[in-house]
């Protein structure tokens, strides 16, 4: 059976030939359903058409770009399982599966250098005058955290997802800045890992540990002349690995 029959009618009967043109004209409604605004639908599919547009052929017409981006965001903003939104939408479970994992990749190829770049020294001290003049608090470069996205386990992971909470899931590290935006992220690590450990195995971690990620230098703290380092904020699961490095040399000085 080349297609099933209850999937013959997906011109009809989906909903995004049933329902997208109503959203289109709700600004509301559409970002309620998708989490997105029109605008930025629009912007998004504008820079990634070209990679996830698929030719017609004699024996089936393509799924377009538009319906491809709506499908993915329907199914990032709900949490629905592939197969539910296979029914909503009158299409195969393998075929919203493909699309998704296609649309998110297109997405973090075409987008990910724009939105989310390897900071610079300038966005450094942007980020750090952000911080002073909206928390009061100076030289910060942000605040660092992990958060657990719980998931079902996969097949034969054993403990690999298993966290400390006695779920499955995997982690997202974020480095946040004065108006809780992503400076850098990490995502797909095992629940199991500390988010210590996720740092330090991290491009981030790695960076700030070579000295590669255009950290600014020493600079007083506001309103007086004491030179201070920048810091980044977290809690007790990070370690002060910059003073730690300084108080194991003045230690080594002292047995000398």
């Amino acid at each position: 059976m080349w297609i099933h029959p209850s999937l013959i009618n997906r011109k009809i009967e989906g909903e995004y030939h049933t329902l997208y043109r109503h959203l289109i004209d709700d600004e509301e409604k559409f970002l309620q359903y998708c989490r997105k605004d029109s605008g930025t639908f629009e912007m998004i599919l504008r820079k990634i058409e070209h990679k996830i547009l698929k030719n017609n052929t004699t024996f089936r017409e393509a799924i377009s770009p538009r319906e491809k981006l709506l499908v993915c965001l329907r199914f990032l903003a709900t949490g629905d399982s592939y197969k539910t939104i296979a029914f909503s939408y009158n299409l195969g479970h393998s075929t919203v599966q493909s699309m998704v994992l296609e649309v998110c990749a297109a997405i973090n190829e075409c987008l990910l250098a724009e939105y989310i770049p390897a900071p610079s020294r300038e966005k450094w001290l942007q980020v750090a005058h952000e911080m002073w003049t909206m928390w009061n608090f100076p030289n910060c470069l942000g605040a660092l955290d992990g958060k657990h996205v719980v998931i079902q386990a996969p097949a034969n992971s054993g403990s690999l997802y298993f966290n400390y909470k006695k779920t499955f899931s995997i982690v997202l590290l974020a480095l946040l800045d004065a108006n809780c935006k992503f400076i850098a992220v990490d995502i797909g690590s095992y629940g199991k890992n500390s988010d210590g450990g996720i740092l330090a195995n991290s491009a981030l971690g790695r960076g700030l540990e070579n000295g590669t990620m255009n950290i600014p230098e020493d600079s007083p703290l506001p309103g007086t002349e004491i030179l201070a380092p920048y810091v980044i904020l977290g809690d007790e699961a990070f370690p002060l690995k910059k003073k730690s490095n300084e108080a194991l040399s003045r230690i080594e000085k002292c047995r000398r």
